[in-house]
């Protein structure tokens, strides 16, 4: 499990990256990022993805990660964090004026792995909103959603579904054919409050309303 401590360093890690690319972000200072030791789990390989947001509203600016651990997760982080502000095909690159009004959002992925399941029942009694991310692979094309996507929208299991399916570019119901491939993960989420603020874990169905394991 990441601590609360790395969570942290990991979204000031995201920002620092982003701001140094983008040079001067407006008034106020960047948070600095901490010093000592790199923790062990910086070095070792993970998926993760980075997510902008605008503040307060919420709505999306940019998100792009690794869905596998390609790469050590403090070097993985930097790569994604400047890609989601600048490379999101979905949107122009931001400004560095942008970074004082947006949020940055850290998840830091479980490897996935394939749900396999007899029935179209079955996979979707497979899967946990909340607690599962998904990627669904088909016809030589993928999509992604994050497990928070699902609480966003309060998705069910099939509504979760559908929406990765069309994440991927094919039909709603796509994951019901057996040639589709269904895989699943889970992430620890930290983000920012308010624009390089306080740092906090958000909560998914494995974790209670304080973002501390579920008992």
């Amino acid at each position: 499990m990441i601590s609360t401590s790395e969570g942290e360093r990991a979204v000031r890690l995201a920002r620092g990256a982003i701001e140094q690319t983008l040079g001067p972000a407006g008034p106020g200072d960047s948070p600095t990022m901490e010093e000592g030791p790199v923790p062990r789990v910086f070095r070792e390989p993970r998926g993760v993805f980075v997510t902008l947001k605008q503040h307060p509203s919420g709505e999306l600016r940019g998100c792009i990660g690794y869905p596998l651990p390609v790469l050590p997760l403090g070097e993985a982080i930097g790569d994604v964090a400047v890609a989601a502000a600048t490379e999101d095909p979905r949107f122009a690159p931001v400004a560095p004026e942008e970074m004082v009004e947006l949020t940055v959002e850290v998840s830091i992925l479980t490897v996935p792995q394939l749900v396999t399941s007899s029935s179209p029942e079955a996979t979707l009694a497979a899967i946990r909103p909340g607690r599962d991310g998904l990627i669904v692979e088909g016809n030589g094309q993928s999509g992604l959603l994050l497990p928070q996507v699902a609480t966003e929208q309060g998705w069910g299991a099939e509504e979760f579904l559908e929406g990765t399916c069309q994440k991927a570019g094919l039909s709603a119901d796509a994951w019901r054919d057996r040639r589709v491939r269904v895989r699943r993960f889970e992430a620890e989420v930290f983000r920012e409050v308010r624009p390089r603020g306080a740092v906090v874990r958000a909560p998914t169905e494995s974790t209670g309303p304080d973002g501390r394991p579920a008992p």
